[in-house]
């Protein structure tokens, strides 16, 4: 057991307001684990409510904190992947999250396949992050 994945949104009370507070315990809890995040940013223009922004903004901080790697996901590319590359005129939800399992299946391939480079969970942010509080 090296450490966690945590996928959200930052748009939305759910994703921004539990997703800070579920991770918050997990980092009080297991404080010598990896905690990784994927976490979707919200697009204005597609937006389900008008404080996203907001939510953003005051979860951030609960990031930088408690992460060791956040991969920060613009809503805004993963709709024009869908309508660019996929040609999809009406994408669901479920488009998207094949697009994010798509990025997180990229990023672990280290720990589903036997290698050398990046054995362990561990391994990752040493390798793919400069400064520990610039893990974004």
């Amino acid at each position: 057991f090296q450490g966690f994945q945590f996928t959200h949104s930052f748009g939305g009370g759910t994703g921004s307001g539990m997703g800070t507070f579920f991770i918050s315990k997990i980092r009080e809890e297991y404080p010598d684990r990896i905690m990784v995040t994927y976490s979707v940013v919200p697009f204005l223009k597609v937006s389900d409510t008008v404080v996203d922004p907001y939510n953003v903004t005051l979860s951030v901080h609960q990031f930088v904190e408690n992460t060791d790697e956040t991969y920060c996901m613009d809503k805004e590319a993963l709709y024009d992947i869908c309508f660019r590359t996929l040609k999809l005129s009406n994408p669901t939800y479920g488009d998207l999250n094949h697009l994010v399992s798509a990025i997180m299946s990229g990023v672990i391939p280290c720990l589903r396949f036997p290698g050398q480079l990046n054995a362990d969970f561990g391994k990752l942010p040493v390798n793919m992050v400069p400064f520990p509080r610039l893990h974004f």
